[in-house]
């Protein structure tokens, strides 16, 4: 299951994560967010011992959405010791997510 993040908990639970950390950038309006929202689900669920997943509302938390420069969405960032190691922006089989994870094990 992937946590809600917010402009609040975002830095505690995301930066001073001690596993990677998957952020999903995305919007109610957004189609392709819709595409990619159940696929971030289903690496919540994969990897709930090994990494945190979350998911971030850009209309609602406009703070970090603007600190880390998400223009596009769906945007996936892909964090490892409170640094942004990878990214990945538009809709993509689940493939390309786990193997941008795995490469931060």
């Amino acid at each position: 299951m992937a946590l809600e993040l917010t402009d609040q908990n975002f830095d505690e639970v995301v930066l001073h994560s001690d596993k990677p950390v998957i952020v999903d950038f995305w919007a109610e309006w957004c189609g392709p967010c819709h595409m990619v929202g159940p696929i971030v689900e289903e690496i919540g669920n994969d990897y709930a011992e090994k990494a945190v997943v979350g998911k971030l509302d850009v209309d609602s938390n406009p703070n970090v959405t603007r600190k880390y420069g998400i223009r596009n969405i769906p945007t996936v960032l892909f964090f490892k010791n409170g640094e942004v190691a990878d990214k990945q922006v538009g809709a993509v089989p689940k493939s390309n997510l786990v193997n941008k994870l795995e490469a931060l094990f």
